[in-house]
């Protein structure tokens, strides 16, 4: 089969880590690769006909595990997936298009070494999702665009 070079990266990706490729994953990796920006697990099932929920899931947890989608949660709640940029990232949400961008400063290690000290936890983990309009949903609506509120 002919891999695009976003396929093939999934691929190899995939046999890296030493699972086996298979039809219902070949089918899976090209509508990720077709779907765009971002994706729900329902648009991949619809994108995927023949290939059941159960290993879409299971093949999305994979592409998590591998590094190859990450998820982003919009403001409304709803989980969403998209390819990764690599790397520890976080995401910024438009809360009117939906459009999201990926940032990978967010300077937060200090807030996490104290919240470590006075909690006794050992952080393993954490998740920055930031939210606001972008530029064209601000312009669009004739809106100036004016700085961020400051929070306390």
């Amino acid at each position: 089969m002919g891999y695009t070079p976003e396929e093939r990266g999934f691929v190899q990706s995939l046999l890296g880590a030493g699972h086996r490729v298979t039809a219902p994953r070949q089918r899976l990796l090209a509508a990720v690769a077709g779907l765009g920006d971002q994706f729900t697990a329902e648009d991949l099932a619809a994108a995927a006909p023949g290939v059941g929920r159960a290993t879409v899931f299971r093949t999305l947890r994979l592409m998590l595990d591998l590094d190859i989608v990450c998820q982003v949660v919009l403001d409304d709640g709803t989980l969403h997936y998209r390819l990764t940029s690599g790397g520890h990232h976080h995401h910024i949400s438009c809360s009117d298009c939906g459009a999201v961008i990926d940032f990978a400063t967010c300077d937060i290690d200090d807030l996490l070494g104290e919240l470590s000290r006075r909690t006794g936890y050992a952080i393993e983990a954490h998740r920055l999702e930031v939210y606001g309009r972008c530029a064209a949903c601000r312009g669009s609506a004739g809106e100036r665009t004016r700085p961020a509120a400051a929070h306390a």
